[in-house]
């Protein structure tokens, strides 16, 4: 008998509050919960007849509650690598309650074969496929796993559910325009999932998507999502930013543009004229490194066709910032590269310079070729900002890169916040003329400056902060609401880097404290068996260092902001529990000798 299927749940799993990319300690300043809608649930929702019931629930800002579940008749999870933990709670919880599971997005379309508890699998780009699935669902055959290896036709594709979401708990929305990018980047797994032919919506679907979102009362940041919005430059140039252009001025420029991009933007003039008459403020490159010996280990050979520091100020000469992509651990990276990323991102003026480690996702080159030489060490976490491990085995060593890796981090986001300023300060003197670069002042922008006036000269960076909004306040007064913006942005890079460094030192000390106590040990392990009284002294020594460590690194813990406790916590626990069974075979002795 085919199930009742008219409910339906759509659930986005929760994305780490404690990373670069979800700006938590700067939306906390505009009250905001999340920096992005979860454009590929809403985008499936859209593909549902009208007589269906939906609802949508983003743990980003509101908990998931188990009369939701119960309610629904199905529920539709999809979720990115990064969200895995959160999504196998999701699929826990769902399944104790009886739900029916549907998954899909990107880590369910890599992973599917390692995630339990799912009754279907829908991988890949739903268009070609959704239809089939739900019309099998509704019949009672529904197979396990539906996929489609042919690209799906995006040119007029569904316009996402906008109306499903709670539009003033986002910091911005997100629409896409194209699927898929024309190069081959050895560490990237996009090209792999959508094609190296860029499929292109039409202009006219991307005004409706923005009519939409008109209708709804949106105003603000619009991401392109898009991973590289120029694979298809004539397009672009020739269609969609006049179109672009064009609605922007009939609407009085009340969306402001962002979207990522590949560096030779730089090199087309006509291109960035089309974006800054559109109202693009920001684009992210992929820049990765200064050195030419990775750029072409990468396979980045876009990167090698131009001056990359003058790149980046050519396209800051048009109005649009450049925040940036960077990558540490290629082979061919030696013991200089972390000064000179350091050095390159300040000199670029690059505010926003987002920098990780190198990681081997699965379905990429890069992955295969470590599989192929054993280096695999371990899966991603998907977190590629301030996570202090990869799972590969490196040519530069593991611990060289970490430390490394630490140092460039505490540098581009100091504890003063000197050397981040001082970038800002230098795009903006870059910045070239924009008409509306500029964000509209409301009362959302008083109150945000206002609680920045208020907050933050009492931080470490205080001092910083003060030099910065004055002295800008004179040399940028036409663009102050940036200023601000920036300011905001810095506290949350700030939270980031330095929770992230006091999570590593305790890290460390735990490591060099538990490495110390079991090789002393050791030594005393036979004396201890002969009933010397010397070793029993000695024995019960490393045990007051054991109780000091534990003591203090507990302590230490506390002091750590509480969304960045929980590894750490766990570390904490599992040396804890290692130390206990290390002494626990002279516990009775010291007992005895009554020296503890």
């Amino acid at each position: 008998m085919a199930p009742h299927f008219k409910n339906i749940l759509l659930i986005y799993p929760e994305v780490p509050k404690n990373t670069y990319w979800s700006f938590q300690y700067a939306l906390k300043f505009i009250k905001k919960k999340s920096s992005m809608p979860p454009l590929g649930l809403i985008t499936v929702a859209a593909f549902f007849p009208e007589d269906f019931n939906l609802k949508l629930v983003d743990m980003n800002i509101e908990e998931l509650k188990e009369e939701d579940v119960i309610w629904s008749d199905a529920v539709f999870i999809s979720a990115m690598i990064v969200q895995k933990e959160s999504m196998a709670v999701v699929i826990d919880t769902c399944k104790k309650l009886g739900a029916t599971i549907v998954a899909g997005g990107p880590y369910v379309t890599s992973n599917w074969r390692d995630i339990s508890g799912v009754d279907h699998f829908v991988l890949g780009e739903a268009e070609n496929i959704f239809n089939e699935f739900l019309d099998d669902f509704k019949k009672g055959i529904a197979r396990g796993v539906y996929s489609d290896a042919v690209y799906p036709d995006i040119t007029n594709s569904v316009i996402p559910r906008f109306d499903l979401l709670q539009l003033d708990a986002y910091g911005s929305m997100a629409i896409q325009y194209s699927r898929g990018c024309p190069f081959k980047c050895e560490f990237c797994d996009i090209w792999k999932a959508y094609g190296n032919k860029p499929r292109l919506k039409s202009a006219k679907n991307i005004l409706k998507e923005l009519d939409a979102l008109f209708r709804l009362g949106w105003k603000g940041a619009v991401f392109i999502v898009d991973d590289n919005f120029i694979g298809n430059k004539k397009q672009v140039k020739n269609e969609l930013l006049p179109a672009l252009s064009q609605w922007q001025k009939d609407h009085d420029y009340v969306f402001r543009f962002f979207t990522e991009a590949s560096i030779n933007i730089a090199s087309d003039a006509d291109l960035l004229n089309g974006m800054k008459k559109a109202a693009f403020n920001e684009v992210f490159i992929g820049i990765e490194t200064p050195s030419v010996k990775a750029l072409k280990e990468a396979g980045k050979n876009q990167n090698l066709k131009i001056n990359l520091l003058e790149a980046v100020k050519t396209v800051q000469g048009y109005g649009i910032e450049v925040m940036a992509g960077f990558i540490l651990g290629f082979d061919s990276d030696s013991d200089d590269i972390f000064e000179r990323q350091i050095e390159f991102i300040q000199k670029a003026g690059i505010p926003q310079a987002m920098i990780g480690l190198l990681t081997a996702l699965p379905g990429t080159d890069l992955y295969d070729r470590m599989k192929k030489e054993k280096r695999l060490i371990a899966e991603s976490s998907g977190n590629n900002t301030h996570s202090m491990m990869t799972n590969f085995r490196t040519k530069i060593g593991n611990n060289k890169l970490k430390k490394g890796y630490q140092h460039v981090l505490a540098s581009l986001y100091d504890f003063n916040l000197k050397n981040y300023f001082r970038r800002c300060t230098i795009f903006m003197d870059n910045l070239g003329p924009a008409n509306h670069f500029q964000r509209n002042i409301r009362l959302n922008e008083i109150k945000m400056m206002l609680k920045s006036f208020v907050l933050q000269p009492f931080t470490p960076y205080g001092y910083q902060y003060i030099k910065f909004v004055f002295t800008n306040f004179i040399r940028h007064r036409h663009i102050y609401g940036e200023v601000i913006k920036f300011a905001i942005i810095g506290h949350h890079f700030h939270t980031i880097t330095q929770e992230t460094l006091k999570i590593e030192k305790v890290s460390c000390e735990l490591d060099e404290g538990f490495s110390y106590l079991s090789s002393q040990l050791s030594r005393y392990s036979q004396q201890m068996a002969d009933n010397s009284r010397e070793a029993v002294k000695s024995v019960a020594v490393l045990w007051e260092r054991k109780k000091d460590l534990l003591n203090r690194t507990r302590k230490r813990i506390d002091e750590i902001h509480i969304d960045f406790q929980d590894e750490i916590s766990r570390k904490y626990a599992e040396v804890s529990e290692s130390l206990w069974r290390l002494f626990k075979t002279y516990e009775r002795d010291l007992h005895k000798a009554g020296m503890v």
